[in-house]
């Protein structure tokens, strides 16, 4: 089944086992948490990922396993993985070693923010970047890691496909400072033209605090709600 298939079956309030077990994997990791942080857009969100957090081989072992179950249930195709610098680099590296451990064993690159002036030199190091390329990333915020990774595809001959990310935050994004009535994830597939898919997005985070009410995350689930209203988008 295709991602807008899916999203499509999936109705508001509603989420799949597949991001429930992934919402409670990273709460017990520490990876997601609640309280007050300031997003790169300058508002106060009452919930923060942080993906440095998958910080062992256990951690990143089973983050890759989410990814690789997510991507492969989304029918997305692709030639080869690309993990742009540097959140991306270990995921996508994570990922790669996953699903060739399912027998998909694809070729895997990552950029360098700065280019090498020695040895090989320059951006971009592993695997050549060619065919169908699939970004791997953690939280798509504005898209500016998608387009400068776009452009490294791009320049390198081979085509920007797909995006795979963690979270989705389903929050409309920030054109020179002011709100806009899309999100990222929803650009990166109108404007750039990309597929996108998420291992959960935020939709799925307020089913599980609505269902875990009764564990001690009701004040949690008004903030995240408040915000969800304030910032949020329909689902494309």
């Amino acid at each position: 089944m295709s991602e807008s298939v899916a999203t499509e079956k999936k109705q508001a309030g509603a989420s799949d086992a597949l991001a429930q077990d992934f919402l409670q994997f990273v709460l017990d990791c520490g990876v997601l948490r609640f309280g007050e942080f300031k997003t790169k857009a300058g508002r106060i969100s009452p919930y923060f990922f942080n993906a440095g957090l998958f910080d062992d081989g256990i951690k990143l072992g089973r983050l890759a396993q989410f990814y690789a179950r997510r991507l492969l249930a989304s029918g997305i195709q692709f030639d080869m993985i690309f993990g742009p610098a540097y959140k991306g680099i270990p995921l996508g590296a994570a990922l790669t070693v996953e699903l060739a451990r399912q027998g998909m064993n694809v070729p895997f690159a990552y950029n360098r923010k700065e280019a090498k002036d020695h040895g090989e030199g320059g951006s971009l190091v592993g695997a050549t970047l060619r065919g169908r390329v699939l970004i791997v990333d953690d939280v798509m915020s504005a898209g500016t890691a998608v387009r400068e990774s776009i452009a490294l595809i791009q320049g390198a001959g081979a085509t920007p496909h797909a995006v795979v990310i963690a979270l989705d935050r389903q929050e409309k994004a920030t054109e020179n400072g002011l709100d806009v009535g899309h999100s990222a994830v929803q650009y990166v597939r109108a404007q750039l033209g990309l597929e996108v898919c998420a291992i959960a997005k935020l939709a799925d985070l307020m089913h599980y605090l609505e269902q875990h009410r009764a564990a001690g995350l009701a004040i949690d689930q008004q903030r995240v709600l408040a915000y969800q209203q304030r910032y949020g988008v329909a689902e494309s």
